[in-house]
């Protein structure tokens, strides 16, 4: 029997290479747990709130010299002086005797004397809900004695309370998070008018009946819109979890809940027909929009290259090299948009750094880390979204314009833990289209709200959400 050949020999290499694989599994199962272990805001979409005890301190900057505030040469800022009908009294104090000759000086104000100087104070008046109180009464006939009662009319009997008060509950609620147990103690202490709580969730379905068309519009908007921004977050409908898409321009911003984060929730979103460019992350729904009409965020790209960092091994020379390619194309972007340069000259600058991705990408997809290698030929697939923006006028290179939008629904979803029935789902999504519209806009978010009620109450058009052109 020839060396190495005898059945003990033979088992023995089985068992070798049967340990070998199981610690090959092992590791590979170990770098990714340590992988998922090391994720935090830097290169995942963990926010910073939720990062871990071990990841890396936050950058801070060295302390300045310089002593706190204004410094020498900074404009001042002063007190912007109400306009003479935005007061409501106006108290004066008139010098009487001349303070360098001590001589009687006039009670009225001469062609030559100075303009007053002026301080205005800001206060509330005491707040108190106004009451109407309408009345039917009955006269008895004198003829057979029978009464005849005058009828409130139906339309004033629908409401307990009005447009404007109605409109500032539900601003409470859906802008500044506040419970509806804290709106009905707001009703009681601040404008001493008892509302019932189950009267707060009766207003709140009445301004999202209100606001009904304007959301509507909104998605319209967002549809036709040449450029647009998408992004998604989860919520919940009745303790099931469910998605909050956001469609977003320069001007308009729509929400939509969608009890899937699938394609059947980006077609609620951007419609059957997908028109224009979207700016997005990498998520895979968004595969169905063609690459030529696509903006990847960069800012996405650029925490998963830290990521590879974070990796180690193999897969920190493609990180690394991904972060500087990262930088240089922010330095162009920042200069172009500060006025240094026009679009050709801009995109002679990005040529070498699309180069340069491009040889990184290549480089990576043979690496010896199997997931920096995919995450390199799933990048690859879809380069010519990453450089949509050097080539189309208002395209921008990250996706931050709809994650600053989504800011308040993720607050209003750690508050309110998502909606209980589907009528707050859209209340939620009528009142986060309209209040981020009106926001985009510069537009007062109250004055809107209170003239949407009374449209819907008087049954009139609603009114406009977007500016006629």
């Amino acid at each position: 029997m020839s060396k190495g050949s005898c059945q003990g020999c033979l088992d023995r290499d089985a068992v070798i290479a049967d340990l070998q694989q199981q610690l090959a599994a092992l590791q590979a199962e170990v770098r990714e747990l340590q992988a998922r272990l090391g994720q935090n805001a830097s290169n995942s979409s963990l926010p910073p709130s939720a990062n871990p005890p071990q990841a890396p301190k936050p950058v801070t900057k060295k302390p300045s010299p310089r002593r706190p505030g204004a410094q020498p040469g900074h404009a001042p800022q002063t007190r912007r002086r109400y306009p003479p009908d935005r007061l409501q009294r106006i108290i004066t104090f008139v010098p009487d005797t001349c303070g360098y000759c001590q001589s009687p000086l006039p009670k009225h104000q001469g062609p030559h004397d100075p303009e007053p100087r002026w301080h205005q104070v800001a206060e509330l008046p005491e707040l108190t809900a106004h009451i109407t109180e309408y009345q039917g009464h009955g006269r008895r006939c004198s003829c057979c004695g029978d009464i005849t009662w005058a009828l409130i009319p139906p339309d004033i009997r629908a409401h307990s309370i009005g447009p404007r008060f109605t409109a500032v509950l539900s601003y409470f609620s859906a802008c500044h998070h506040v419970s509806r147990r804290g709106v009905e103690e707001i009703a009681e202490q601040v404008f001493a008018a008892e509302v019932a709580l189950g009267t707060v969730v009766n207003l709140e379905q009445d301004v999202s009946q209100s606001l009904a068309p304007a959301h509507a519009e909104a998605a319209c908007a967002v549809r036709e819109a040449e450029v647009k921004h998408a992004d998604e977050t989860s919520w919940k409908q009745g303790g099931q979890k469910c998605w909050l898409w956001l469609g977003a321009t320069a001007m308009v911003a729509f929400f939509v809940i969608h009890a899937r984060r699938s394609a059947a929730g980006l077609r609620a979103l951007l419609g059957e027909t997908i028109h224009g460019i979207v700016c997005s992350d990498r998520w895979g729904v968004y595969q169905r929009i063609a690459v030529e009409c696509r903006q990847l965020c960069w800012a996405h790209l650029k925490r998963d290259f830290q990521k590879c960092v974070d990796r180690g091994g193999a897969a920190v020379a493609i990180g690394s090299g991904g972060l500087a390619v990262v930088q240089r194309l922010f330095e162009r972007w920042h200069r172009f948009r500060g006025g240094g340069r026009d679009r050709p000259s801009l995109q002679v600058q990005m040529a070498p750094v699309q180069q340069e991705l491009r040889a990184l990408l290549e480089r990576g997809c043979v690496c010896a880390d199997s997931k920096v290698a995919t995450f390199c030929r799933n990048v690859l697939a879809v380069e010519a979204a990453l450089w949509t923006f050097v080539r189309v006028e208002g395209v921008e290179p990250t996706n931050n314009h709809a994650e600053r939008l989504q800011r308040r629904a993720v607050l209003w979803r750690k508050n309110a833990f998502g909606s209980r029935s589907e009528a707050g789902c859209r209340f939620v999504e009528r009142m986060l289209t309209v209040v981020q519209t009106l926001r985009l806009q510069q537009r007062p978010v109250l004055a809107y709200l209170q003239r949407a009620v009374e449209a819907h109450r008087a049954g009139l058009p609603a009114p406009k959400l977007l500016p006629s052109v």
